[in-house]
C-alpha cells in the first residue's frame, strides 16, 4: 500500500482528499501547516506528498524546499504560469490548480508513483496495512506512524519477510543478530511483547502470535 502525505489547511479539501485517495487503495497522512508538515516528514517517509502552497507557518515553498528524495505535488489555487514555473523549477515533482479534475489528480498521482519507484532501492515490506520503508527505517499501521526501537524493527522486518509462518525463537535470535546483537533468549519475548503493543494500540489488531512451543508469527 502506497502512502500519500496530503499537506493542507483547508480541512474541507484535506477531508475530500483522503477520502478519494483512500477509496483508491492509498494511506493517507495529514498536516494542516507547514511545521507540522516537516515534522511528519522527519517521523516518516510517504511515497508522495500532495502540498499546499497557502499555509500557516511554513509556507508551502519553505515546506517542498525540505522534502528529500521524496516526489513533492504541489495542488494549490495559485494559477499563474509564473508561479508553476518557478515551483516546478525548484523540484516540485507536478504542479495542479484548484479546483481540480479528481480523475486527473488520480492519474498524476499514479504516473509520480511509477516515477518515483527507483530501481535498486530496497523495497518496502507490507501486509494487512503494516508498512516497513527500507530506505527510511520507518513504519506505518494503516498509514500511521509508529516509532520502533532498533530491536523491534528488525523483528518486525523479519516477521514481515515471513507473513504467517511461525518461527522460532531460536531463529529469531540467529537473523536479527547482526543488527542487535544486545536482544537475548531471555530478552526477546519483552521486544515481542512492546513490538506487539505498539501495533495494536494503532488499530486494535493483535499482529503477533505467540506460537506453543515455536515462537512467534506474523497474522497479516
Amino acid at each position: 500500500m502506497k502512502t500519500i502525505a496530503v499537506i493542507d489547511d483547508d480541512i474541507h479539501i484535506g477531508n475530500i482528499l483522503e477520502e478519494l485517495l483512500r477509496r483508491e487503495g492509498y494511506a493517507v497522512l495529514r498536516a494542516y501547516s507547514g511545521s507540522e508538515a516537516v515534522l511528519l516528514l522527519e517521523r516518516t517517509r510517504p511515497d508522495l506528498v500532495l502540498l499546499d502552497l497557502m499555509l500557516p507557518g511554513l509556507s508551502g515553498e519553505e515546506v517542498l524546499s525540505k522534502i528529500d528524495r521524496i516526489p513533492g505535488m504541489v495542488v494549490s489555487a495559485k494559477a499563474g504560469v509564473d508561479d508553476k514555473v518557478k515551483l516546478l523549477l525548484s523540484g516540485a515533482a507536478d504542479y495542479m490548480t484548484k479546483p481540480f479534475d479528481t480523475r486527473e489528480l488520480l492519474a498524476r498521482i499514479a504516473v509520480r508513483l511509477r516515477e518515483g519507484a527507483a530501481p535498486g532501492l530496497p523495497p518496502a515490506l507490507e501486509a494487512g496495512g503494516l508498512r516497513l520503508d527500507q530506505t527510511a527505517h520507518a513504519v506505518t499501521v494503516q498509514g500511521v506512524p509508529v516509532r520502533l526501537t532498533k530491536t523491534e524493527y528488525a523483528i518486525l522486518k523479519l516477521f514481515l519477510q515471513n507473513p504467517g509462518q511461525a518461527i522460532a525463537k531460536s531463529v529469531i535470535l540467529d537473523r536479527i543478530s547482526a543488527d542487535t546483537p544486545d536482544c537475548t533468549e531471555s530478552s526477546l519475548k519483552i521486544h515481542v511483547s512492546n513490538l506487539r503493543k505498539k501495533l495494536r494500540d494503532v488499530t486494535g489488531v493483535d499482529y503477533i502470535e505467540s506460537v506453543w512451543g515455536i515462537g512467534f508469527k506474523l497474522n497479516p
